[in-house]
Formats: C-alpha cells, structure tokens, sequence
C-alpha cells in the first residue's frame, strides 16, 4: 500500500479536471522532441516494505525507479518492530546494487514536533530520534518530515517547538542523515504551507547544515504557489530562494493536486489527471532549476496503472537537453 493510499486517499477528490486518457494525455508534443526520460532526470516513488524492508528496493527495480522513498516502519501505529541488523544491512546491499540514488525515508504522520501537549511533543522527539537512527542504519541520504500542526496554541508557539525539538535532536545526533523539512497544503492548524516558516524553522533551529527542504508539488499549489504556469513556477522558486534558499532544497515529491489552487486541502492525483496538469508537469521537470533534483512520486494506487504510469507519464514530459544521453 503506497503513502497516498494510505493517508490521503481517493475518495475526497472533486471534479476531476481533466478526463483525457493516458495516450492522450502522452501525445508528443509538436514543439519539443519528448523522449522517456534522460540519465540525469532521476525519478522514483514512495513504495511498500511490505514483507521486509528491503523488499521495498526489489519493487524499485521491478518499476525501474532511479530513487526510492520509504516509510521504515508502520506508520501508522506508535509501537515500531525492531529493525533487525541483518534486513539493515541486506536493505544496504540491494541499494547498493540496484543503485538506487537516493533513498529516502519519511516520518511517520503520528509525529508532532509542534505540539503544545507535553506528553505528545515528548513521544515525538522521542520517535523521531529514533526513526533518524533507523534511516541511518539502512544508509538512507534523507529523512523527510512534516512540519507538524500547533493544535491551536498559535503559529508562533508551534514554530518554536519544532525549532527547539529540531535543535535538541539535531545536537545530540552524531549521523549525517539530512533532514528535510517537505511544504504542507495549509490545512487547519498545520504549519509548514508559507515558506517563510520553513526558513524561520531552520534558522532557529541553529544546525544549518543538518536541515534541508523537500518541496511538494500538490501542497505548494494547494498552499497558494501556482506552480502549474511557468511565471507561476519563476515566482515560487524566486520566494522559496528568498526564504529558505533554493541550495537546500533536496528532492521534488512529484504529485499532481485534486484540488484548485489556494485550496488548502491535501488531496493527491495522478500526473497530468489534477489542476496542475499535463502542461504544469512538463514545465516542472524541465525547468532549469529543477531539473538536476530527484522527483519521488506519492500518487494514488488505483485501477488507472498507478505508479507505473505516472512513472512513465512524467518521463515522457522531460525533454532532452544537448550533451544529455535518452534511456
């Protein structure tokens, strides 16, 4: 079951915006010779541990992932199997041939670094030092992690949390896992949608280089960012720039939006099927900016092809720059 399945579902979406079929919305383009894809474009998705950890690289390959994301555990449940040394160290070695570049893996949803709750915040740094130290056992190069929701004690309090929590873990950490603080769509009470945040985040946090960003196509245009036009897209990287710093952002979680622009509910849909559609993609991916970055899908699981087509949808949308070699 993939991340999306899991947490955001498929069942909430409104009107799709776009009822065009795969071929169609694969057609190739009159202006740009499309090819499937180019060595430099590395693209993967957020798959399954189901049976064991490492079994989650064997799907990657069997859908020809450059890159994986992960969840290292039930995330789901606050009680975590032990991760065994040896599936840690078998995880390594079929990474290490696969070569899959880079692993990733994402928090657990029960963690709240932002909470006013003592006992909340307490079991959320507890858990997040230890899921950090899982990923790092299995060599993973980023842990992905929301920023987390202030419950209603206010914006400034929940801001102050996670930064100290960040602080405090981060201190005390010898490992090199960078973590990634990924954008949120703004629903509620959640913190993490403007990226002014992020930058306030990582700033107070005071361990520069230990934090990173993971930007998320679907919650930026849900947060208000029209990445889906091309002077949409100038104007969100030149903000992200100017708070954050285009240097620390890390991966692209690649997942179009069933919901319009400003929304601020976070509702994934497959590439090209949602309001950031087809045109927004193909601006996405090759944009110059971006281009270089790892893109990790999060799509729905569905009757449609789910992965494997989106894989192969937003391949076919990344053009060829001269001194690039096609798959």
């Amino acid at each position: 079951m993939s991340l999306c399945q899991e947490f955001y579902g498929d069942d909430q979406a409104e009107t799709d915006p776009s009822s065009a079929s795969d071929e169609a919305l694969m057609e190739p383009q009159p202006e740009l010779e499309m090819l499937t894809g180019a060595l430099s474009f590395t693209v993967g998705a957020h798959l399954s541990i189901a049976g064991a950890i490492y079994e989650s690289i064997n799907r990657a390959v069997s859908l020809e992932c450059d890159c994986l994301q992960i969840f290292s555990r039930n995330p789901r449940s606050w009680r975590a199997k032990a991760l065994d040394e040896e599936d840690a160290t078998e995880f390594r070695r079929r990474r290490q041939t696969a070569g899959l570049n880079p692993v990733v893996v994402h928090v657990p949803y029960l963690i709240n670094l932002c909470s006013s709750e003592p006992g909340l915040y307490e079991r959320s740094v507890s858990e997040f030092t230890a899921d950090l130290g899982r990923a790092a056992r299995i060599g993973a190069d980023y842990f992905v992690s929301h920023v987390g929701s202030h419950k209603g004690a206010g914006q400034a309090a929940g801001l102050n949390q996670i930064a100290s929590a960040l602080h405090t873990i981060l201190s005390d950490d010898p490992r090199t896992v960078l973590v990634l603080l990924e954008n949120t769509s703004g629903s509620a009470n959640s913190l993490g949608h403007r990226f002014e945040q992020l930058g306030d985040i990582i700033a107070a946090a005071d361990r520069p280089g230990r934090l990173g960003l993971c930007l998320d196509t679907a919650h930026a245009f849900q947060a208000g960012y029209d990445v889906s036009s091309p002077d949409g897209l100038d104007r969100t990287l030149d903000e992200l720039d100017r708070r954050v710093g285009l240097e620390r952002l890390k991966i692209i979680h690649a997942n179009d939006s069933k919901t319009r622009l400003g929304s601020h509910h976070d509702r994934h849909e497959h590439i090209g099927r949602g309001y950031i559609g087809l045109e927004g993609f193909r601006t996405i991916v090759n944009h110059p900016l971006l281009r270089s970055l790892p893109f990790i899908l999060e799509t729905p699981i569905d009757a449609s092809g789910g992965t494997a087509r989106d894989l192969r949808v937003l391949r076919s949308l990344r053009s060829t720059l001269p001194g690039e070699d096609p798959r």
